[in-house]
């Protein structure tokens, strides 16, 4: 309790994404202009999946979750980011840090499954078309999708719960654009080593197992594949297959370079450069890479511009 009533004191610092060089306002003219893409194009997909009847299926239906997802990531980080540059105040508020920590650690566990669940949807409709009406129905998908979003829920109470409990009697700087549990981890003059190897070994278990899902998954559907008789077959499949293994690319890639090692074996600069490509790069690239090769998506916004225009 008296290692509470002493980090509660002082709100934290964010020293924010740029350096304090001339470019700055030009640098945050490039950040707002890519999250407001990223707002523009995950509402307009979400609206595009309600308003068409062909895209009310488990895919399109699990691809709202991951736009919700990108859309709350965002709006986790993008506006406190903007008011703090904007305002010159760099202080951010217990309560408000703990709530950043919440939201991205929830969605980011959270997509990590969802992604694998879309993988295994790939599997069911590739491998077992005439058994997918049964094995995705729409019960099996909220139930799939409700069970992602938990595992982003239990696996943020623990982060913060862990986080927050060390004591932050030192510097309150920040050096990030908004509260990631590596960065605060440093700032503690409490031994941390313990829960850097929690944190690796839950890691493992979040991204690695879920990461398999995908390869075996895959890896089934490109043996299907090949011996799929129709061409057209192949090329409907692959295309979908692939805009899925961009964003598992896009993901993995991140989460695997930010997560799987300590926060004292990276530089500050290499933290803010990976959760920028994760913060509003990836949400921004999503909604554009399941859309600009899919045929279904592009039928479906060439329908609803004819009804607008009438």
């Amino acid at each position: 309790m008296d290692v509470w009533n002493h980090t509660s004191l002082s709100d934290f610092i964010l020293l924010g994404l740029f350096s304090y060089s001339p470019y700055d306002f030009f640098l945050f003219s490039l950040v707002l202009l890519a999250s407001a893409a990223s707002l523009t194009g995950n509402i307009l997909f979400l609206l595009l999946i309600q308003a068409d009847r062909h895209l009310h299926t488990p895919m399109y239906f699990f691809l709202s979750q991951v736009s919700i997802m990108d859309l709350t990531m965002m709006g986790t980080v993008v506006p406190k980011m903007a008011a703090n540059f904007l305002s010159g105040s760099k202080f951010i508020s217990r309560g408000g840090c703990a709530t950043q920590v919440f939201l991205v650690v929830m969605v980011g566990s959270a997509e990590c499954s969802l992604l694998a669940v879309m993988a295994y949807d790939r599997y069911v409709a590739v491998c077992h078309p005439l058994r997918y009406p049964v094995l995705m129905n729409w019960k099996a998908c909220c139930l799939m999708a409700f069970a992602s979003w938990m595992v982003g829920v239990t696996d943020s109470v623990i982060y913060v719960g862990m986080v927050f409990s060390f004591p932050y009697c030192g510097s309150l700087q920040v050096d990030h654009f908004f509260c990631e549990v590596p960065t605060l981890l440093r700032l503690s003059c409490a031994d941390t080593s313990l829960f850097q190897d929690l944190i690796y070994a839950c890691c493992v278990v979040m991204m690695l197992l879920p990461l398999g899902v995908v390869v075996a998954s895959y890896a089934r559907i490109l043996m299907a594949v090949i011996n799929m008789p129709s061409t057209e077959g192949k090329q409907k499949a692959l295309t979908t297959c692939s805009s899925h293994l961009t964003v598992v690319g896009l993901y993995y890639g991140g989460g695997l370079f930010n997560y799987m090692q300590k926060a004292s074996a990276r530089t500050p600069a290499e933290d803010r450069a990976i959760s920028t490509f994760y913060t509003i790069v990836a949400p921004m690239l999503n909604p554009l890479i399941y859309s600009l090769r899919n045929r279904e998506v592009m039928r479906a916004f060439k329908k609803v511009l004819g009804t607008w225009r009438v």
